[in-house]
C-alpha cells in the first residue's frame, strides 16, 4: 500500500468536514477566511522553521507557504476595524505538537506531505473560490514540486500523516464554531 492509500480514511475525514464545503462554496465570508488564514499561518510557519535544520525544504523550490499565507491574511484583515482574529485551540495544540517532534525529520516530512501536497492538489480548486489573491495556493511549478515531495516520502510516515490529518480535521471543526460569528 502507498502512503496515499494508508492515509485515505484520515484524508477523507478531514476533507469532508462542513468547513471545507464552505471553502469550496465560493461564498465564504472574507472575515471568516482571514481568520482561517490567521490560524494556518503559525501552523505552517512552525512546521517550515522546524524542517529547515533537517534540510527538508532543500531543493523543494517554492514550497514555503507561510509568507504567502500571511500576505493573504494581511490583504483581507482590517486590524483597525476588526482587532485581532481569534486563535483556535487546535492551532495552539498543533504548534506545541510540532515543537515536540522538531528533532524527528521523518515525522516533520509527514506533516509537510499532508499540508503542502493538499495545497498543491485541492488548494488549486479552493484558490478560485476564496476572497483575495489566494497566494497560498500559487506555485511556480506545481508538478515538479509534487514529484520532489513524493521522492522524499515513505510508507512508514503513514501514522504521522494521519496525526496531521486529524489536526486539520480539528481546525475545520473549530472554524465551524466561528461561522455564525461572521454571519456566514
Amino acid at each position: 500500500m502507498s502512503l496515499k492509500e494508508l492515509t485515505h480514511e484520515a484524508h477523507k475525514n478531514a476533507e469532508t468536514q462542513p468547513f471545507v464545503k464552505i471553502l469550496f462554496s465560493g461564498k465564504i465570508n472574507p472575515k471568516l477566511y482571514a481568520t482561517y488564514l490567521k490560524n494556518q499561518h503559525p501552523c505552517y510557519e512552525i512546521l517550515e522553521v522546524c524542517a529547515m535544520p533537517h534540510q527538508l525544504l532543500h531543493g523543494l523550490i517554492d514550497i514555503r507557504r507561510a509568507p504567502s499565507i500571511l500576505a493573504d491574511f494581511q490583504e483581507l484583515w482590517d486590524h483597525e476595524k476588526d482587532g485581532d482574529p481569534q486563535i483556535l485551540p487546535t492551532t495552539e495544540e498543533y504548534i506545541k505538537y510540532i515543537l515536540s517532534i522538531k528533532d524527528d525529520p521523518k515525522k516533520l516530512m509527514a506533516h509537510l506531505y499532508v499540508r503542502h501536497m493538499g495545497d498543491l492538489a485541492g488548494g488549486q480548486m479552493i484558490a478560485k473560490r476564496v476572497p483575495g489573491s489566494g497566494r497560498m495556493y500559487k506555485f511556480e511549478n506545481p508538478e515538479v514540486l509534487k514529484m520532489a515531495i513524493r521522492e522524499r516520502l515513505s510508507d512508514d510516515m503513514a501514522d504521522e500523516a494521519i496525526v496531521c490529518f486529524k489536526f486539520a480535521e480539528n481546525i475545520f471543526k473549530d472554524m465551524m464554531e466561528l461561522v455564525e460569528f461572521t454571519d456566514e
